[in-house]
């Protein structure tokens, strides 16, 4: 079970640390990933970090968003920067034990859900 937590309300240019914890599952034998789901659109792939480390990220966030783990607290994180009103959106995590180098970014490669947090951006 994935629990996802640390949205809110923040300014445009402002900062947000996400979090992931899980339950029931050793989030380090698995690769997560985040995605967010703004309103009347479709779920879309933010970020996502392989089981060594490796991270890959969506165009519109890279250099702004860092994902990042906590395998002691069994935790992703995803450090969110210089957000922007359109980065407002009800954000996810997910797992899924993929291997390999090829990247899956679609929501269905990943089996696992957190509940999803609410991230505003005001102008």
């Amino acid at each position: 079970q994935l629990q996802a937590s640390g949205g809110g309300l923040v300014q445009a240019g402002g900062s947000l640390r996400l979090s992931c914890a899980a339950s029931g599952l050793t989030l380090s034998n698995y690769r997560v990933g985040w995605f967010r789901q703004a309103p009347g659109k479709e779920r879309e792939f933010v970020a996502v970090i392989s089981q060594s480390d490796r991270t890959y990220y969506a165009d519109s966030v890279k250099g702004r968003f860092t994902i990042s783990r906590d395998n002691a607290k069994n935790t992703v994180h995803l450090q969110l920067n210089s957000l922007k009103p359109e980065d407002t959106a009800v954000y996810y995590c997910a797992a899924e034990r993929i291997y390999g180098t090829t990247w899956r970014t679609s929501p269905a490669d990943f089996g696992s859900w957190g509940q999803g947090t609410q991230v505003t951006v005001s102008s």
